[in-house]
């Protein structure tokens, strides 16, 4: 009898033992098979480094062009950058149709990448001046860097990202110079395709009254302008030859497609877009698999 007692008292014991041995077994062996042995040392594997800067690319646009959007979010959501975190927002000005309304807050509820600016739908009569100056104003957040880009340029996000990583992170003004011919971002402006403002010259532009008192006129030139009035944009970059227009299409602001393009302008037209998708193998990452045909 005092036998049967003794091991129904240590029972308890026996199953507390046998609990913890499993439980700090199992918690040794997981903790192994995440680390890499290297020798006698373990070493957790790093982390993934943070971006060096954010950036907002903002894609100024027309509200009835939905198909065209629709194949620049293709062209950019499947771009990536280990040195930037991006954003893409389509810009145009306030709406002035019943199908807008609808089909737009669809892509809105959806994709959530759509700026309405308070403005009349316009090319060089402020629609600039307007995107910048409300930035600071109905964004919940600031970037580093800030790009005004046309619909019809194709911007290849990490060698821009590459090209931004060792530039200033203020007073910074960065494109493609003009005149074609000259190498010296102080000579004039950056050409409309693509230019990008450092977030001070972002605030300067929604604070100052320079740029609000000279809005009309072509919105590239009105840009450089402003900043040579004000005496900003002390940090210029001009990314030539990765930035230019399409062979062939504007004289020498053109040349031959090649590697290390950040953008190439002037793709008003299918064949061109095709031509450049294909020249960069965008679809290199296509697996293959039974659910499509190839011929």
């Amino acid at each position: 009898m005092l036998t049967r007692w003794l091991v129904l008292a240590t029972f308890p014991f026996i199953a507390l033992f046998l609990f913890l041995f499993l439980f700090f077994s199992y918690n040794i062996s997981t903790k192994t098979t995440t680390l890499a042995s290297y020798g006698n040392a373990m070493v957790v594997p790093p982390a993934h480094p943070r971006p060096a800067f954010s950036l907002l690319i903002g894609i100024l646009t027309r509200a009835d062009y939905h198909e065209h959007r629709h194949f620049l979010r293709l062209l950019y959501g499947i771009q990536s950058s280990p040195i930037a975190e991006f954003d893409v927002k389509f810009v145009f000005c306030n709406l002035t149709k019943v199908e807008q309304r609808m089909l737009i807050a669809l892509e809105i509820i959806r994709f959530n990448d759509i700026i309405i600016l308070n403005c009349s739908e316009n090319m060089n009569s402020g629609k600039t001046y307007t995107y910048f100056s409300s930035l600071p104003h109905i964004l919940s957040r600031q970037y580093d860097y800030v790009m005004k880009a046309d619909d019809d340029v194709y911007l290849r996000v990490d060698k821009l990202a590459a090209s931004l990583k060792p530039l200033e992170r203020t007073d910074l003004y960065y494109g493609f110079v003009i005149p074609c011919t000259s190498q010296n971002p102080f000579v004039d402006y950056m050409s409309g395709m693509g230019f990008v403002l450092s977030w001070d010259l972002v605030e300067w532009i929604a604070e100052s009254d320079i740029p609000a008192n000279d809005t009309v006129g072509p919105e590239d030139k009105l840009v450089g302008r402003w900043l040579k009035v004000g005496n900003k944009g002390k940090n210029r970059f001009s990314d030539k030859p990765a930035m230019y227009d399409y062979p062939g299409s504007n004289g020498q602001c053109s040349h031959e497609l090649i590697p290390e393009t950040v953008a190439v302008h002037r793709l008003k037209r299918w064949d061109r877009w095709l031509h450049v998708l294909r020249f960069f193998n965008v679809t290199k990452e296509l697996k293959p698999s039974k659910l499509y045909h190839f011929d």
